[in-house]
């Protein structure tokens, strides 16, 4: 101990054979260096004597005995900790308290660890998986039913509809033809292959028609007005020896009276009301 450090700096008593402090190049008495440097434990309110330790953060200050967990009470020392609204908690209290739980095992998702959101929940990166595969999504495409995801391959091939036509993934959309699903762009018409869907269509031997399709190879031609029956909106027509009629053109040849419901004879290509086949 040099000259300078035989007095105390602050009250000038004799350092010899006393404890003191050194400030700056000072030297202090413990009594003097306590009363003018100590600092205020955060948890005590009592000064922290220059013979204790003083475990300093963020600009407060704490006895070592004083530093713990403001939950569980538990020593920080040379711990790990988190601070909450100037709380300071050990990692698993504060994890309990604050940290998000994983959606899939429940569990907590300690600080530090990787985590995925999706749809408004937090879960384990290794919880995050596709629900048929189990290989983890990550930032892949996917596909969620029923709470479950699914990466889009899995998807497909569990639930996705394939089109009756050309047997691809229908993702989106689609028609229902004949408890089969189709493709919009697949649902066309089997003579043009104009695309059906939302259009009017008739039906033969299990395949779709556009209207002037189906008439022009299917619909027979009145023998009165030669013009073809479609029977499209619940037309009615008369059909006779291999002969149709719409049923507003079924009349006498000769007296054009309507024979719908009524009795007729034949002359040649001529159909007659009985009066007129008697004359």
């Amino acid at each position: 101990m040099t000259s300078n450090h035989t007095d105390c700096h602050y009250c000038l008593q004799s350092l010899r054979g006393r404890k003191y402090a050194l400030r700056e190049e000072n030297a202090y008495c413990v009594t003097c260096y306590d009363s003018l440097f100590a600092n205020p434990c955060e948890e005590c309110k009592q000064p922290i004597e220059c013979d204790s330790k003083d475990l300093a953060y963020k600009g407060r200050h704490w006895h070592e005995g004083c530093f713990k967990c403001a939950k569980c009470s538990h020593s920080l020392v040379e711990k790990p900790f988190a601070a909450k609204d100037e709380l300071l908690l050990c990692t698993e209290c504060y994890s309990d308290e604050y940290s998000s739980k994983c959606f899939h095992c429940q569990k907590t998702i300690m600080p530090g660890s990787r985590k995925i959101e999706f749809k408004g929940s937090s879960w384990h990166e290794s919880c995050f998986v596709c629900q048929y595969c189990r290989q983890p999504l990550g930032t892949k495409p996917l596909i969620t039913k029923d709470n479950e995801n699914y990466c889009v391959p899995c998807f497909e091939k569990q639930f996705a509809h394939h089109c009756y036509s050309c047997k691809k993934v229908i993702t989106s959309g689609g028609v229902t033809y004949r408890d089969q699903p189709w493709h919009k762009e697949c649902f066309v018409c089997a003579g043009c292959k104009t695309q059906l869907s939302g259009q009017r269509f008739i039906s033969k031997d299990e395949y779709p028609y556009c209207v002037d399709c189906f008439s022009k190879l299917y619909a027979k031609k009145c023998a009165a007005c030669k013009k073809l029956i479609t029977a499209l909106g619940g037309a009615k027509f008369i059909s006779f020896e291999e002969r149709q009629w719409h049923g507003e053109c079924f009349n006498c040849a000769k007296c054009s009276v309507s024979l719908v419901g009524q009795g007729f004879l034949t002359r040649q290509d001529d159909v007659l009301c009985h009066e007129c086949g008697s004359a």
